[in-house]
């Protein structure tokens, strides 16, 4: 997500000790519903200021050039705010009521990642965020910025240190209780607040996220090329998807789970509790036919509140074309002969892959 503005909820400035203690801030964080929360410190460690850097200096953040540009900001939460003295640390649990690898065996459907699936969870967490923001200030006179995804954060390595999780093999953040699946929030304060206690690395020796990816996406454990991921290339890159990833892409239409769904600490997620962040129906398997349909008025109108929306029509269609191809569905053929003329040359490019494929796959089933 490209880095936005943050949310400022000002009270008068402190910076000395705070007379207020983690239980009363799980507390109201648990009333707003959270599901976990934990108090990190504004430090962050050498190695993760290694990845950052070797990242971006690799290329393997590929077309996000706003990580690139905001790297100075993006290494502590100091230097994105030198009044910072802790970051409370806040995660809601949208864990999938289904298995979310199920969709990849229907090829006559795209599968959308399960953050996606709902309510864009950006608004829903940051208005959560904002009733404890208020409820910090109110108690102790402070000053505060929220945070959601929408500024140069490193949020994965500052929730580890707040102790809710640790990032794993895959880069993302993993949780003894729920799993892989956890939003994340951050509230910056002024107050000077007990840090929790980091949490530890659980991997060990296990693989699954890393032999889960079917495009290779982790150069070596703990580290990502975004450029080979499912989710970058159906969500951030925006010309056409690179021929040797086609095929691999399978149904995938909008971000990707396999690294996620892979590990073995799922077995104690949940399902989410917040009524917002449960699937809609027409999100858990939608129908290729039906999504070749879409026109620039009727793709807003689907995806309104979701945020499939961000990444526009055109990117959309693009993708959905890619699973066409890659379903080698015959009935598919005439939509995709069709949008071989849209005005858009990043769908005429996937319509003109996936028309090959699928007469291909429709010689070779003769043959």
């Amino acid at each position: 997500m490209q880095d936005r503005e943050a949310d400022d909820l000002a009270g008068k400035p402190c910076y000395a000790s705070a007379m207020i203690d983690f239980a009363e801030i799980n507390a109201q964080a648990r009333e707003a519903g959270f599901d976990a929360v934990g108090i990190a410190s504004v430090e962050i460690g050498e190695r993760e200021r290694q990845r950052l850097e070797g990242f971006i200096a690799t290329g393997q953040h590929g077309d996000m050039d706003w990580m690139a540009t905001h790297l100075d900001r993006r290494r502590s939460p100091r230097d994105l705010w030198p009044d910072v003295r802790s970051v409370i640390v806040l995660g809601m649990n949208y864990g999938p009521d289904e298995d979310p690898l199920s969709v990849l065996s229907q090829l006559d459907r795209g599968g959308i990642s399960v953050y996606a699936r709902h309510r864009d969870y950006h608004d829903i967490v940051k208005k959560r965020l904002k009733q404890v923001a208020r409820w910090l200030v109110a108690t102790a006179p402070c000053e505060v910025k929220v945070f959601v995804d929408t500024a140069p954060v490193l949020e994965k390595p500052v929730a580890a240190r707040s102790g809710i999780g640790w990032q794993a093999k895959h880069t993302n953040l993993v949780s003894r209780e729920f799993g892989s699946w956890l939003f994340l929030g951050e509230i910056f304060t002024t107050l000077d607040l007990a840090p929790s206690v980091p949490e530890t690395d659980h991997c060990g020796s296990c693989r699954n996220c890393l032999d889960a990816c079917p495009t290779d996406a982790f150069p070596a454990p703990y580290q990502l090329d975004a450029r080979r991921c499912r989710s970058y290339r159906t969500i951030e890159h925006k010309g056409p998807i690179p021929t040797e990833f086609r095929r691999a892409m399978g149904n995938r239409i909008y971000g990707c789970d396999d690294c996620l769904a892979a590990c073995p600490w799922n077995k104690f997620a949940v399902e989410a509790r917040e009524l917002k962040l449960q699937a809609r129906d027409d999100l858990r398997a939608p129908r290729l036919i039906d999504l070749l349909q879409f026109d620039d008025t009727s793709f807003r109108a689907f995806f309104s509140g979701s945020p499939v929306k961000r990444i526009g029509r055109d990117r959309f269609i693009r993708n959905v074309l890619t699973a066409a191809g890659n379903s080698g569905d015959c009935g598919l053929l005439a939509d995709v002969e069709r949008l071989r003329a849209d005005p858009s040359d990043v769908v005429r490019d996937a319509a003109d892959w996936a028309a090959a494929e699928i007469r291909a796959a429709g010689q070779g089933r003769r043959e």
